[in-house]
């Protein structure tokens, strides 16, 4: 179209079309390009403003309208026997449509309170607005259960290993599969619901829970991560070989070198860099970042692609990886080992004197590392302290290395992207598995050299492709809705600090605050609490923008051994350079946004797990000192009580309502408060606390406190007859169940 539609026909062709409601629809509807797409921005939030559309995860619909496949609820059938629905989500004013549920032959029988997601056509009728037709009923597959099997005479019991899990199941003699008395076990229901303890049949024998890694194992089962590669995978990834010379450039002679660190398992990115000759460019630098070629080994489509795809990324335990691709690839053919040749991607950049980014060239090539170096010696060697092997790259490779950082960083404090300090916790686990200490890991200039050049890398990779107008997958990460920011505001001013309000948020806002409270004692919370406020980074094919990072485009190109994402990017670089015949796929460029959504998933579910896992290992660390007191900081306030971050370890603990007093505590959600009602003892975030170790379960990671001083003070004295004074349990009145396990296990070993 040559003009621009009206606000009208934009809002009846969203009417008209409810499954293409995405701004890219209606630009493609309307002939829409270039620049006109920002008025249809402007106009689509007018609408919105007016109420005549609503937008839901960034597409837009007519205001009073629901999507056409949307997640119902099942109401009580009506006097006449039809099944009415509601809309699970429903964020407009009054009341939701009406929808009837259509049943065709073949469907499931459904009451009320069942969950569906259904297929909805708007009618025009006087008693309903909609129908709907199944797609499929929810929760409609047998619940999982992991946890300790308890046998009886008549089979069992299952007591399960969730923190918030309260209830058992009830195993018949004929489903335990043979489960010992004490073992882990995995298992599923089975039977409707009932009465009483809910029926479950044993699907696998894990042993014993309290055994040497079995905590990792715990969470890999839990979380349903894939943690063993099919055999057709395996023999794929076993006939691959050592990708040859080819057209590719030869980087051989180029000292590229990776750092990792020293426990690392596999190298999937190299630097480098070197002073700019060029006299127009004075004072600048050529950074080099080399990442494993993956994109040659996993074709779109194999076997190897589509189990890569499915596990999303590597998820790393204390004790464990469980890697993206096989052994075969991650750990040889696609690390880049020293003086090994090595297929690889790579972007030259060159920066000006002040660390911004002026050009970048990709190229595909072959490199050979020049050494495997770690964090430490680096650093070690950065400071006048070198290593033999770090002597030898000092000159040529080190030093210019930190000198093109230098310069990065001064473009880094103009982007002012988000500065947190957020301590980093290792366990340390001897060889049978125990938890012999939890330090925090150090954090070098080497660490922010790296992370520095994989970004400007990472910028680069989502600039070419635009450039090239390829498909891709950017790494998005949206900023914090008003509600949070206005809990942190309540933080930072409890603290007393200050966050400006009415203004446009910026990350170099936060980054004031966070350097406000730099040194102090509410250094850790209010790092802590502006993480937490935050929304969660995702993968899309649309450029939304890093908030974070304060940046327009951000890619993940870096590690494509351990992330989907970067095999993606990997492959439109490919196909946008016409580099071979392993780029996208059309199968790959129609499932992107899929594709996006289903590796955004697994990544929470691999962070789920490996913060499962820390709790576990820190219970366990803990659980020889229950009756011992720590120093800590009250980092969460909810009306079922009160979580501590010990100082020590860093572990969080909860203090349960029941235990703070025999006073009634009003919660406060806008503070983040609990008030004594005899006393009015406020306890609030940020709050010092000591506290005693009163439970520590390693099965569950669950850690229970008592609550002895608030800030410095002994707890105040209810009213007399109302309540009393505050009386902590006794170390020891509550065993902790591991306990009773190991017991239980050990007996029936004898």
């Amino acid at each position: 179209m040559n003009q621009l539609p009206t606000k009208d026909q934009i809002r009846q062709w969203i009417a008209e079309n409810p499954a293409q409601g995405a701004k890219r629809d209606i630009a493609k509807a309307f002939g829409i390009k270039g620049a006109a797409r920002i008025e249809l921005k402007r106009m689509l939030r007018e609408l919105e403003d007016e109420g005549g559309v609503v937008r839901k995860r960034r597409t837009y619909r007519e205001a009073g309208s629901l999507p056409p496949v949307t997640l119902l609820t099942v109401l009580p059938p009506d006097a006449a026997g039809d099944l009415f629905l509601r809309p699970m989500e429903w964020e407009e004013e009054g009341a939701p449509p009406r929808i009837l549920f259509i049943p065709k032959k073949g469907d499931p029988a459904l009451g009320a309170g069942d969950k569906i997601l259904g297929r909805l056509a708007k009618v025009d009728l006087d008693d309903y607005e909609y129908e709907a037709r199944l797609i499929r009923q929810l929760g409609s597959n047998p619940v999982k259960i992991l946890g300790i099997f308890r046998a009886e005479a008549e089979g069992g019991r299952i007591v399960p290993i969730d923190k918030g899990a309260d209830k058992e199941w009830r195993v018949g003699r004929d489903f335990t599969e043979g489960a010992k008395d004490g073992e882990l076990v995995e298992a599923e229901q089975m039977g409707p619901k009932r009465l009483g303890l809910p029926q479950a049949r044993i699907t696998a024998r894990l042993g014993d829970p309290m055994g040497p890694r079995a905590v990792s194992l715990i969470a890999i089962h839990q979380h349903g991560i894939p943690d063993r590669f099919p055999d057709a995978v395996l023999a794929e990834a076993d006939a691959a070989k050592p990708a040859p010379m080819g057209k590719r450039e030869d980087l051989r002679d180029l000292p590229l070198v990776t750092i990792d660190p020293s426990d690392a398992r596999d190298h999937d990115d190299a630097v480098f860099a070197e002073a700019d000759t060029d006299p127009a460019n004075a004072g600048g630098h050529i950074v080099w970042v080399a990442i494993a070629d993956v994109a040659h080994y996993v074709r779109p489509g194999s076997k190897l692609d589509r189990e890569a795809r499915k596990r999303g990324n590597s998820t790393y335990f204390p004790d464990r990886v469980v890697p993206m691709l096989p052994d075969t690839l991650s750990g040889d053919l696609c690390s880049l080992h020293e003086g090994v040749d090595r297929p690889c991607i790579a972007v030259r950049m060159k920066l000006d004197a002040e660390g911004a980014k002026i050009s970048h060239r990709f190229l595909r090539g072959m490199m050979r590392s020049a050494a495997s170096l770690h964090y430490g010696e680096v650093q070690e060697a950065a400071d006048g302290r070198p290593n033999p092997r770090c002597a030898a790259l000092l000159d040529r490779v080190i030093t210019p290395l930190y000198a093109a950082y230098e310069a990065a960083k001064k473009a880094r404090a103009i982007r002012q992207p988000l500065d947190l300090e957020l301590p980093e916790r290792k366990i340390i686990l001897s060889d049978a598995g125990k938890v012999l200490s939890v330090d925090f890991r150090e954090r070098f200039d080497a660490h922010k050299l790296i992370e520095e050049f994989m970004i400007l890398a990472n910028v680069a990779a989502a600039e070419e492709l635009t450039r090239l107008k390829k498909p891709l997958l950017f790494r998005v990460h949206e900023e914090p809705s008003a509600d949070k920011m206005d809990a942190l505001r309540e933080v930072a001013e409890a603290s007393g600090f200050s966050l400006a309000k009415g203004q446009v948020l910026k990350t170099a806002h936060l980054n004031r605050l966070l350097s406000q409270a730099q040194g102090t004692e509410f250094d850790e919370l209010l790092n802590i609490s502006t993480l937490r406020s935050m929304t969660q980074a995702y993968y899309h094919p649309q450029n939304y923008g890093h908030f974070g990072l304060a940046l327009r485009s951000y890619a993940h190109f870096t590690s494509p051994i351990r992330r989907y994402s970067d095999l993606i990017v990997h492959r439109a670089l490919v196909s946008g350079h016409g580099w071979g015949d392993d780029g996208l796929s059309a199968q790959d460029i129609e499932a992107l946004e899929e594709t996006a959504k289903q590796i955004s998933d697994a990544e929470r579910r691999s962070m789920a797990a490996e913060r499962d896992t820390t709790d576990r290992y820190l219970a366990a660390y803990l659980s020889d000192r229950v009756g011992a007191e720590f120093a800590g900081r009250i980092s969460g306030v909810q009306r079922f009580g009160v979580f501590v971050k010990l100082d020590e370890t860093g572990a969080d603990g909860l203090i349960p309502i029941r235990d703070l007093g025999r006073e009634f505590f009003h919660y406060d959600q806008d503070s983040q408060t609990l008030m004594g009602a005899d006393t009015g003892l406020t306890i609030g975030i940020g709050q010092r606390v000591t506290v005693r170790l009163a439970e520590a379960t390693p099965v569950t990671g669950g850690l229970v406190l008592d609550l002895l001083t608030l800030d410095g003070s002994a707890l105040p004295q209810g009213k007399p007859g109302k309540g009393g004074r505050y009386a902590p349990r006794k170390p020891g009145k509550f065993a902790p169940r591991d306990r009773k396990i190991k017991r239980k296990v050990e007996r029936t070993r004898r």
